[in-house]
């Protein structure tokens, strides 16, 4: 078999990379190891839909240098909170060669998780969870971009998924690739779907043909419902979130909660979507759910206070938890409980009771606070807040 027939039977043992279609080759030395072969965009974009991806685009690798410039800056100023996830280390996040040397190409996915919230459950205090944790999302979305990766890698090209992890700034990767435009909220709204989507990428040594599609334009124009809707006014500009005033990211910090702010978490144990909620892309969307209700959008706050370590992982170990410390989930147990239980509920005093002479400082600490909160000073005695 000569070289020709081994580039276009993908067969043979004389290529170094075979594609999923070969839109050009240039032989240089006789050989077809020297053959410069492209992917088709249109063969990714169908696998990575029918692996149920809602959207699906592709980006060139470049570092995005905008992006690194909006997070030095941000972080310089403060408004990083602390947070390690997208601040650790800006430069290998927005530069796509330190994740993989040699990427030429990013192929983008977004997965839309919205559902209707189900209504809340009677009889007992509990905890309200953002949809976007109501199940682990990205680990559907890790298996569609896996199925992309496998076609690329079938053809002789590297590729590696990325979602979920601090190697690449997602969302500047997607509004790259044209799959939506920057809310005011910081999100990306994808037209027709709205900003309730979890986004991740295949980063890949191949060269894609075709699908680079221009930035979508913003649609958000004068609207600012998402500013507005913001419990404690996190977004202190269009596009930029102090996370020293965001609730998701408070619940997730590590050590106090923030006394500040604690009367603004309400019934929130985990995450916040009350800017997602205010957008009206997204209100249209929650009309018409592609997924049904789920169990998981409210949890027994009591329950969290009884329960021993073990199992208090096994059901929530899902969620970010800085140290994997089970203590910081009942911390913000304690806060919630101060905030929506009921005083004359004997559950509601015995867990206080027994979080006040709990080993953690924090706890007592919280749990003492939780106790004046609901006019039960009394069992607070000299524990100080």
């Amino acid at each position: 078999m000569d070289c020709d027939e081994c580039v276009v039977q993908h067969t043979g043992a004389c290529h170094d990379r075979v594609v999923i279609h070969v839109v050009g080759r240039e032989i240089r030395s006789g050989s077809c190891h020297d053959v410069e072969m492209a992917v088709e965009w249109h063969e990714l974009e169908t696998i990575g839909l029918a692996a149920g991806l809602d959207a699906v685009g592709v980006a060139g690798a470049e570092p995005f240098l905008e992006t690194l410039g909006d997070l030095e800056a941000r972080k310089a100023a403060g408004l990083h909170g602390g947070i390690q996830f997208t601040y650790r280390n800006p430069r290998r996040s927005t530069d796509p060669s330190v994740t993989m040397t040699g990427a030429r190409s990013l192929v983008v996915g977004a997965l839309d998780y919205t559902r209707p919230a189900p209504d809340r459950p009677s009889g007992e205090p509990v905890g309200r969870v953002a949809s976007y944790s109501w199940e682990d999302y990205y680990a559907e979305l890790r298996t569609a971009l896996d199925k992309v990766a496998e076609a690329l890698r079938g053809h002789g090209h590297r590729a590696r998924v990325v979602a979920d992890q601090n190697n690449l700034v997602d969302r500047a990767v997607a509004h790259r690739a044209g799959l939506g435009w920057w809310g005011k909220s910081s999100n990306i709204l994808i037209p027709g779907v709205g900003s309730m989507v979890v986004l991740g990428a295949v980063l890949t040594d191949a060269e894609i043909t075709g699908g680079r599609a221009e930035p979508v334009a913003d649609r958000c124009g004068t609207c600012t419902r998402c500013i507005a809707a913001c419990p404690t006014g996190a977004i202190v500009a269009p596009g930029v979130v102090d996370a020293r005033r965001c609730l998701a990211w408070l619940l997730q910090l590590d050590g106090d909660f923030p006394v500040e702010f604690r009367a603004a978490l309400g019934d929130r144990i985990y995450g916040c979507d009350d800017c997602q909620d205010a957008c009206p892309p997204n209100q249209v969307r929650q009309r018409s759910p592609l997924r049904p209700a789920t169990a998981e959008a409210w949890v027994p706050i009591i329950e969290m206070l009884t329960v021993d370590d073990d199992s208090l992982m096994e059901r929530y170990g899902r969620w970010y938890i800085p140290r994997r410390d089970p203590d910081i989930i009942r911390r913000n147990a304690l806060v919630v409980l101060a905030n929506i239980g009921d005083r004359r509920d004997p559950a509601t005093e015995a867990v206080l009771r027994s979080a006040l002479v709990h080993r953690s400082e924090m706890l007592r600490s919280h749990a003492a606070w939780a106790a004046r909160q609901l006019g039960l000073s009394h069992l607070a005695g000299s524990v100080t807040t």
